[in-house]
């Protein structure tokens, strides 16, 4: 089969273009002109120049396409408009959506994020349980997810939904904040770190969503693709303490101080546009709980995490050595 990836240059999307070429897929990747290719140098992928935020049709990319892959997004930064989010993960989304319809395409996965339910009140989550999202970020992801399922029904086109948990792994640079701070000692717990946390290891989160666009039963349904466990965020961090070597500092910090400080870096740097180096958004993680139910993905799709948590804290860790990242 050929499939369409986009974001294939970013962290999930080249692994699971990795992942589908190792399957026997022909790949064609939807690149901006100003993407940086470095993350799927030299793989055997055709290149289709589009841009999910603009206007421009995407007929040419759909050519000859079976499946797409929507991993494509734009993600979490604080010095952009909520119109922007919108642009790309809801426009861009439809607009990809009405070239597959045009083209022919028999199957559709839109990648969309657990964030959608925001704070899981009543842990686990399953994927019927109610949206809440807490940022313009995923407040565009849930209008995405929900066009996408909405067009596959009115216009009979195959689609399906992946919602992953938080995405490790190398290559990945989203926690390495947290490895390094545990790594150099500066480390301090915001909070009391009894919240939850899910995490999935991105080449299972790139075999879930392949299964989402093999399997028949997948077909106008959301799954949520993560790790076999969650645990507290206390629990998380020693695990890190222990792949790294090093010990946590038992002191941790109020919330609310951190949070108001993320309050007035935000208001005094929006207007500059420049990205605050502290915003609420980042307290989040200390006080929110994610933890999900990935039982239908095992029963419907024969989803199955490969990686153990404690495995794939290693490899990651393993990665930033390698790089130098860990400082």
């Amino acid at each position: 089969m050929k499939a369409l990836v986009t974001g294939a240059t970013g962290f999930t999307g080249s692994h699971l273009t990795r992942y589908l070429l190792a399957r026997g897929y022909e790949v064609r990747v939807l690149m901006r002109a100003s993407s940086h290719p470095a993350a799927i140098d030299g793989l055997p992928v055709e290149t289709a120049l589009g841009d999910l935020g603009d206007e421009a049709p995407l007929d040419s990319a759909m050519q000859g396409v079976e499946i797409v892959y929507h991993v494509g997004a734009l993600y979490r930064a604080e010095n952009l408009p909520k119109r922007a989010f919108r642009d790309v993960n809801v426009g861009g989304t439809r607009k990809l959506l009405e070239a597959a319809k045009r083209a022919g395409v028999s199957r559709f996965v839109h990648c969309s994020t657990v964030g959608v339910q925001g704070d899981v009140k009543n842990p686990p989550a399953r994927e019927d349980a109610p949206y809440n999202p807490g940022d313009h970020y995923q407040e565009s992801k849930r209008d995405g997810e929900l066009l996408a399922l909405d067009f596959g029904r009115r216009e009979g086109l195959a689609v399906s939904v992946v919602r992953p948990t938080g995405i490790y792994g190398p290559g990945d640079t989203r926690f390495l904040k947290l490895f390094r701070t545990i790594n150099n000692g500066t480390f301090r717990m915001i909070g009391s770190g009894k919240v939850l946390y899910h995490l999935t290891y991105v080449e299972d989160l790139a075999a879930g969503l392949t299964l989402a666009g093999e399997c028949a039963p997948a077909v106008g349904e959301v799954f949520t693709i993560g790790g076999e466990d969650y645990l507290t965020l206390n629990e998380l961090v020693a695990k890190i303490a222990a792949v790294l070597g090093r010990r946590v500092s038992g002191m941790s910090i109020p919330v609310w101080p951190v949070w108001l400080a993320g309050l007035g870096c935000e208001v005094f740097c929006r207007p500059f546009g420049i990205s605050p180096p502290i915003y609420r958004r980042r307290v989040d993680f200390f006080t929110k709980s994610r933890a999900f139910d990935i039982s239908k993905a095992k029963a419907l799709l024969g989803y199955q995490p490969r990686v153990s948590l404690d495995e794939g804290l290693a490899r990651t860790a393993a990665w930033y050595r390698e790089q130098g990242l860990l400082g």
